[in-house]
């Protein structure tokens, strides 16, 4: 008797050793197992196959990295850029939020009639469909003076315009600059961050200079965002240039990339560089519960 309960108590102890040993097949599946992917940073999206060699040239005067790291910008958000034009940004963002997150591209609007915004709005949408980089872009359309569904509202985390607003500001005035930024506003989140670059205009020069020199004083871009509803969050001198005096005779666009001058003291202006700007981040305010 003694023998047999030894026999069955043994068994008993295998079954439980063998009960806790994975089988072949299970260390397979768990030998098998990829590695989660690594989250995308925006230093390794600089040199992504999208980029020309002519575009990473200007990284030296956009400081790309550090402008998108002051806006906040996350691979899992939803992000809208205004106008992207050639797609300068767009080649560092969509893939950058190809994966986990969602790039709009608020492009030119298909009621404009100009030739150059036709042809620019036709290219950025011909490289959509054609570059895996941009398979999860959704383009749509933007004009600061038309109620714009630049993205569905209340969902954008983060609103980017890069070297816009004078354009604006020279087409239809301080109108299109209180539309525009209605607009943002009305795309973003409570608590969403409007990142807004452009050419700076020092304070103590007329307005004037405005309408026509490409330039734009911060002090304006300030109020319109702030009659919008905006708070001011922060300001950087990331892309400053104390070279640029902003009085050109082409205005910035005698500075590169354009050359405006073509020879014409060439050498003068590439030493300068491209222009001095401001980089304001401004927020949408939380609701209050």
């Amino acid at each position: 008797m003694k023998r047999s309960i030894l026999c069955s108590s043994t068994l008993l102890l295998s079954f439980a050793l063998v009960a806790c040993q994975p089988s072949a097949q299970q260390s397979a599946a768990v030998a098998e197992t990829p590695e989660a992917t690594p989250a995308p940073n925006l230093t390794s999206m600089l040199h992504n196959p999208s980029r020309t060699p002519a575009n990473t040239a200007r990284d030296e005067y956009r400081n790309p990295v550090e402008t998108l790291e002051f806006f906040g910008v996350e691979p899992n958000m939803t992000v809208v850029e205004i106008w992207p034009g050639g797609g300068w940004y767009s080649e560092i963002l969509a893939p950058y939020l190809q994966a986990n997150g969602q790039f709009y591209a608020a492009h030119f609007p298909q009621s404009e009639t100009r030739d150059f915004y036709i042809n620019s709005r036709n290219r950025y949408a011909e490289r959509i469909g054609s570059d895996p980089l941009f398979a999860n872009t959704i383009m749509t359309e933007f004009a600061p003076l038309e109620q714009s569904a630049i993205a569905p509202a209340g969902t954008a985390d983060v609103v980017l315009t890069f070297r816009n607003v004078h354009n604006w500001y020279m087409g239809d005035g301080e109108e299109a600059l209180a539309g525009a930024f209605e607009t943002f506003f009305t795309a973003l989140k409570p608590g969403g961050v409007l990142g807004v670059v452009d050419h700076r205009l020092p304070e103590d020069r007329t307005d004037d200079a405005m309408r026509s020199s490409g330039y734009v004083k911060q002090s304006l871009v300030v109020k319109y965002a702030e009659q919008a509803g905006f708070v001011l969050a922060d300001s950087s001198e990331v892309n400053a240039n104390p070279q640029d005096t902003a009085d050109h005779p082409r205005g910035v666009w005698t500075l590169p990339p354009s050359l405006r001058l073509g020879d014409e003291n060439r050498a003068h202006y590439e030493a300068i560089g491209e222009s001095d700007r401001f980089t304001l981040k401004f927020v949408k305010p939380a609701t209050s519960e």
